[in-house]
């Protein structure tokens, strides 16, 4: 049976039993954590984010996120215990790219007439949980400096070891060629079927040529994905490697790999470099994009296929597309004129790759 919490903060007590999260509730939380009284240092400077399944407060030198009680097919925070569960993967496994970043887990209690951040005790009641990190310097994401036009090569070169030494101590995902290759098609004929809706309006010939080039590739090489499965290269990864989740310097620092589930985490790092790599192009530096596709091949040394990186690179850009648009079925999108843009953006790169993805197939 799910936990209770109540309706309302401003009516329970430490007493009261715990019902199902609402709206209002999350509100007076959000409130709350919006006042730098709040928090148990000082705060000169605060600010707040809200993501699709989170909020997230910049306050000081540290950062606070709190997950929105929310249920999605591939993730569920809708009670009390599966957001602090969550909040406690996010802590372990981001600490393997990020270490001195992630700090703790900490519960937001209520104490009867007001909420608190600390310690839950007899008579706190834990009513959520957050994760505490240390706040970076936006400036050196790899995002900023890809907008810029100041990134280094030094700098691809840190990321590059930085992946690469990961990708070899990452746990492995024992799981059969079968089901591996089951997960792939269920997931191109997803994407398909989303991008075709009609009410988004995107180019429909566009989508089904790069589908059409997708399944003859899955089908003629599927071996090339089992076979990468069977020599245990897919591996526990970080699942959004994003320029914006990436931090650049002496100790690159990568955040925000997808804890809630550990299925979209089982990657091919072919498939993780992958997709960094579109990100880099759709940005407008493709020459990052080719560095860290070179440099990270030669440090992972195993077995190299470029047509199939080729399709990695093309479903990705698809799946991408795919994600952007499908924010327009939420009752209510934030930004909902960036979504088709974006999707646009990533089909004409999957275009791109599924072009080269047809040249390997007459060969």
């Amino acid at each position: 049976m799910p936990e209770a919490e109540p309706t309302s903060l401003q009516h329970g007590s430490a007493s009261d039993a715990l019902p199902l999260d609402d709206a209002g509730l999350l509100a007076e939380k959000v409130a709350f954590l919006s006042c730098a009284e709040a928090y148990p240092h000082a705060v000169h400077d605060l600010a707040r984010r809200e993501t699709h399944m989170s909020w997230v407060f910049l306050a000081g030198d540290r950062v606070y996120k709190l997950k929105k009680p929310v249920r999605f097919p591939y993730l569920d925070f809708s009670t009390l215990s599966r957001r602090e569960a969550a909040c406690r993967a996010e802590l372990a496994l981001n600490r393997r790219l990020a270490p001195d970043v992630y700090i703790d887990v900490v519960p937001l209690t209520w104490a009867g007439s007001h909420l608190a951040i600390g310690k839950a005790g007899q008579i706190e009641r834990a009513v959520d949980w957050l994760i505490v990190m240390r706040r970076l310097d936006e400036r050196q994401t790899l995002q900023h400096a890809l907008l810029t036009r100041t990134l280094a090569v030094w700098q691809l070169d840190r990321l590059v070891e930085r992946l690469v030494g990961f990708y070899r101590h990452a746990d492995p995902v024992l799981a059969s060629s079968e089901t591996h290759l089951s997960s792939l098609s269920r997931s191109l004929a997803y994407n398909r079927r989303i991008l075709l809706e009609p009410r988004f309006g995107l180019p429909a010939g566009l989508v089904r040529r790069i589908e059409q080039v997708q399944l003859r590739f899955f089908l003629r090489r599927a071996h090339l994905i089992a076979q990468r499965v069977r020599d245990r290269r897919v591996v526990d990864g970080h699942g959004d490697l994003r320029p914006e989740h990436i931090w650049l310097g002496e100790a690159v620092r990568i955040i925000d790999c997808l804890e809630f589930n550990a299925r979209l985490r089982a990657v091919d790092p072919l498939d993780e470099i992958a997709f960094l790599c579109i990100e880099c192009e759709r940005m407008g530096v493709a020459w990052a994009s080719a560095y860290v596709k070179r440099r990270a091949l030669l440090g992972l040394r195993d077995g190299f296929s470029d047509q199939l990186f080729t399709f990695y690179r093309c479903y990705r850009a698809t799946l991408r597309a795919r994600l952007a648009i499908a924010h327009l079925l939420e009752p209510n999108p934030r930004t909902p004129q960036r979504w088709p843009q974006d999707a646009r953006a990533y089909l004409q790169i999957a275009a791109a790759d599924a072009a080269r993805l047809e040249r390997f197939l007459e060969r």
